[in-house]
């Protein structure tokens, strides 16, 4: 290494000293709950937000909205973009599975399911963040409670698309695109931690790039989807010209999923990790399908039946397992 490079890294956790110091005047527990609230209350968001909008513009005007507030409070701060190629090389692949393709196959899917289930599809994440660490970091062992846990886990996956039912039973496609896309956060996760472990010099330097490195990767999706369906969207932004009811509701909800959603969230996420770790953090993924829940059913008046409900505690319950720190062996 050299001391242009030490002189760099030092300067920039300097700066992001300064960050942190000013963001512990709020306490962790109340970013944690606030983290449970907003990504549970994004399902409702994207489902108020496809009444007049494909999930292809919900997802890039989400990102770019992430983007623009999360960079945002980086210059503020005083902070600047990784300069590293090594980080922006993994960053193209990273921001694909943390965010343009989650942030995709999420509202495409609650066009076939309801929000509430949408949320239920995110808990995965613990699961394949476990079965993607054993493809990609193969030199962990994996206890046999945790493989009992992922058995169960898609035991419950099993138990909610009710495949045994010819009648009643979801969605299965658009249940499966929520799956889909709460797993590939379990990949996007392992990658960063194999790869841009070293790199994440705190604050909102690596969240702000990923960010800014998604937003160029839906700009040109959403080109390229819009010289598809010109005839029903006149621009790229424009809600569909069949679009009718729903007052301000859509494009305020795609702010909040854009401002709340990603920018403040992103900010709030890394806060916890590094106040608390990673494996207290990341309790929030077993609140948010509460939050989805309960937010359905009081909007949007979603419910769900007891089978759904079953294979959501079977879910949870492997979530809860995997995540569990293992206890470490005594010698002597």
């Amino acid at each position: 290494m050299t001391r242009e490079t030490t002189t760099v890294q030092d300067s920039a956790r300097a700066e992001d000293a300064v960050i942190s110091t000013r963001r512990q005047r709020v306490p962790w527990q109340v970013k944690f709950g606030s983290l449970a609230v907003i990504w549970g209350a994004s399902f409702l968001f994207m489902k108020i937000g496809l009444r007049w909008f494909s999930p292809v513009q919900i997802a890039t005007a989400r990102i770019v909205l992430g983007a623009v507030t999360v960079v945002l409070l980086l210059h503020l701060a005083g902070g600047r973009l990784p300069r590293s190629w090594h980080v922006w090389r993994h960053l193209l692949v990273v921001a694909v599975f943390l965010a343009s393709l989650p942030f995709v196959l999420f509202p495409l899917g609650e066009e076939r399911v309801s929000s509430a289930l949408a949320g239920i599809g995110n808990a995965i994440t613990p699961i394949a963040t476990v079965l993607a660490t054993m493809a990609m970091v193969p030199s962990e062992r994996l206890p046999g409670r945790r493989i009992l846990a992922i058995l169960v886990g898609f035991v419950g996956v099993a138990v909610i698309a009710q495949p045994w039912e010819s009648t009643g039973q979801p969605d299965l496609v658009g249940f499966g695109l929520t799956l889909i896309a709460g797993a590939s956060y379990g990949i996007g996760w392992t990658w960063v931690r194999k790869y841009l472990s070293d790199a994440d010099l705190g604050g909102l330097q690596l969240p702000a790039a990923l960010l800014t490195v998604a937003a160029g990767q839906m700009t040109i999706v959403l080109v390229v989807w819009w010289a598809l369906h010109r005839e029903r969207f006149p621009a790229p932004w424009s809600p569909a010209v069949d679009a009718t009811g729903g007052g301000s509701g859509p494009i305020l909800s795609i702010l909040a999923l854009g401002i709340l959603g990603t920018g403040l969230a992103y900010l709030f996420q890394f806060d916890v990790f590094r106040a608390v770790g990673q494996q207290v953090g990341s309790l929030v993924t077993y609140l948010i399908p509460i939050v989805s829940v309960g937010l359905g059913y009081v909007f949007l008046r979603e419910r769900l039946g007891p089978w759904q409900l079953a294979g959501a505690a079977l879910v949870l319950g492997a979530a809860v397992v995997v995540t569990r720190p293992q206890r470490a062996r005594s010698t002597g």
